[in-house]
């Protein structure tokens, strides 16, 4: 199967230094704005890169839950193969793809856990299912069945019958605090704009990159 003609010229928008926010957390808010605005598909959803303690990458799709100042959070089970990587080798990238806008968010920076406040404010904000699924999965073991999954929600439909279903412990949220932020504008040509934020102390630099 041959793809190499496969193209795309990119030409929705151009952008300028003039163009960027103080801080990367404001551009940032700025662009996902109008991600949603535009109804994308999932707009908070984003690759999230981690390296095992042998050096080995791995990629998946997470959906970010909440940002501000002190960086970008996403939820998972803290007995994962990510939670272990990110205990390895604590930095991580993320990578928003709103390929419709012809953008790309590229964040890095270190990963540490929220509080068990944080966590626990956002895991009673999820849906009665959602809770549960939480206690089903021992995410990233080997089963030999669906039906184990659900034969466990079953189980955990019958224990936590009032609807109340506790935090477990290991399950909440990570932060990715970030040292440098990449907005990416597709431009015809493939001279696409590049401007990377870069942390300098408690102030940030922004350049713009070659393409």
């Amino acid at each position: 199967m041959d793809i190499s003609s496969l193209r795309q010229e990119y030409t929705k928008a151009g952008l300028e230094i003039e163009d960027m926010a103080a801080t990367p957390f404001a551009q940032f808010e700025k662009w996902f704005k109008q991600a949603c605005d535009t109804q994308l598909l999932e707009p908070n959803a984003m690759s999230v890169s981690t390296v095992s303690p042998e050096g080995i990458p791995s990629c998946r799709t997470v959906l970010l839950k909440a940002f501000d100042e002190r960086g970008f959070v996403f939820f998972t089970n803290y007995t994962s193969k990510k939670a272990h990587d990110i205990a390895a080798h604590p930095h991580t990238a993320l990578l928003f793809p709103w390929l419709a806008l012809e953008r790309q968010v590229q964040i890095v920076g270190r990963t540490e856990k929220i509080s068990t406040k944080e966590s626990l404010a956002y895991f009673m904000s999820r849906p009665y299912g959602s809770q549960l699924g939480a206690w089903v999965s021992h995410q990233s073991q080997v089963i030999s069945s669906r039906q184990l999954l659900l034969k466990k929600l079953d189980e955990m439909k019958r224990k936590f019958v009032e609807g109340k279903v506790p935090l477990p412990d290991f399950w909440g949220g990570f932060r990715v605090v970030p040292d440098t932020v990449e907005f990416w504008q597709g431009r015809p040509n493939r001279l696409h704009d590049r401007f990377q934020y870069t942390r300098n102390g408690t102030d940030w630099k922004v350049e713009r990159l070659a393409p």
